[in-house]
């Protein structure tokens, strides 16, 4: 590796790498992971693929640290969450993208901090499970 790189050189070789990106498939380090691509020291998820370090999570992609989740993208140390995007710290969310430190949210999107919110609004412990009970039935969930 020489120690004068050039921006082309840089340029060339960065754009090498990025050309590489997903095509291995093999897992590391995973246990009892079925159907996954690219995961790391992950155990029991199934068909999920470039997960790190999470557990029991089904048809999620590009997840860390997360556990029990279903059909992910993007979650960062998440738990017991459904069809959601760019979640960070977050538990029991369905639906949601892009909240950090929630739980129970359903259908919320760009929160920090909340607990019991549906589509962005607070509501009551007993009237949110019961709310969220109806509406998941609803929907098909």
């Amino acid at each position: 590796m020489p120690s004068e790189l050039t921006a082309r050189e840089f340029e060339a070789r960065y754009r090498a790498l990025l050309s590489g990106l997903g095509r291995s498939a093999g897992n590391d380090g995973c246990v009892q992971c079925a159907a996954c691509r690219a995961c790391n020291g992950c155990t029991f998820c199934r068909d999920s693929e470039r997960l790190v370090r999470c557990h029991y999570c089904v048809g999620c992609s590009q997840c860390t640290d997360c556990s029990h989740c279903r059909e992910g993208r993007g979650l960062i140390a998440s738990h017991h969450c459904l069809q959601c995007e760019s979640c960070s710290s977050s538990s029991y969310c369905v639906h949601s993208v892009a909240l950090a430190e929630c739980n129970y949210c359903f259908g919320c999107v760009g929160l920090s901090g909340a607990d019991f919110f549906i589509l962005n609004e607070p509501y009551e412990r007993g009237e949110y499970f019961a709310l969220v009970r109806r509406l998941t039935r609803e929907l098909g969930m």
